[in-house]
């Protein structure tokens, strides 16, 4: 059920236990060759197909697509939500949902920069509303759900999430390629973290000159559609362990 089709007295009418998606994204840069939308785009398909298969049992709002892209403020078109604004404008969105009675609130990501204050707002409200038991928060970033694409794809290189990578330029291929610039000449640059597993404080440009983070020249638009189909399917396990959740379990 998309949110934005319903009047409200059909959202009033729904059962209050009706998971709800708020999906989150970015509009960011994504090197040479994607576009500034690249993010918001893969998230929207993972959605579109994830709403084939439960789209009748979820209400999903319509997607977000200002981000925390402070890291990328260094290249031209980059638009970001600073970390503690996004954290605000989360915890707001969820609370009127909690305000309309709803209580299984799934945050679905597609951008890395989210997952932190992701994280903490899905925290914060938790300790908001600490008297009641019947609340589920989560947040769920939809390449790292579980899915290891590449054991069913050998032609995968990557084994990660990198950006504007082989993995995103593959799905751009997939469902955009007329906005897909030159990526066949894009050379690699190693994710690379000689001080894992402790935590870094980065900006993009630490990282790459040109914005991208791996290996894009390994893209192809049927690695994307195979990337496309594990985490839709990821996505709509997820959904449905949430509307299977007795109420009560950890």
């Amino acid at each position: 059920m998309e949110l934005t089709d319903l009047s409200w007295p059909a959202v009033a009418a729904l059962p209050r236990n009706t998971p709800v998606v708020i999906p989150i994204a970015a509009l960011e840069q994504h090197g040479h060759h994607l576009p500034l939308f690249t993010d918001s785009l893969l998230l929207g398909e993972v959605v579109r197909r994830v709403k084939e298969q439960v789209g009748d049992k979820v209400l999903f709002a319509p997607l977000t697509w200002l981000g925390n892209s402070d890291h990328h403020l260094d290249f031209q078109g980059t638009l970001s939500a600073p970390p503690r604004t996004y954290l605000d404008l989360l915890t707001g969105l969820a609370e009127n949902f909690l305000a309309h009675g709803f209580h299984r609130i799934v945050f679905l990501n597609g951008h890395g920069g989210n997952d932190v204050p992701g994280r903490q707002a899905i925290f914060e409200l938790r300790q908001r509303h600490r008297a009641r038991a019947d609340l589920l928060l989560l947040l769920g970033t939809y390449w790292s759900l579980g899915a290891r694409p590449w054991e069913s794809d050998p032609s995968l290189h990557q084994r990660e999430m990198g950006h504007a990578c082989e993995w995103e330029t593959s799905m751009i291929l997939r469902i955009a390629p007329h906005l897909v610039g030159d990526y066949r000449s894009a050379q690699a640059v190693e994710p690379g973290d000689a001080f894992n597993p402790a935590a870094r404080g980065w900006i993009t440009k630490d990282r790459s000159t040109p914005g991208h983070i791996g290996w894009p020249h390994l893209a192809s638009a049927e690695k994307g559609e195979h990337l496309f189909r594990a985490f839709s399917a990821d996505a709509v396990a997820l959904l449905e362990r949430v509307l299977c959740w007795d109420g009560r379990s950890w």
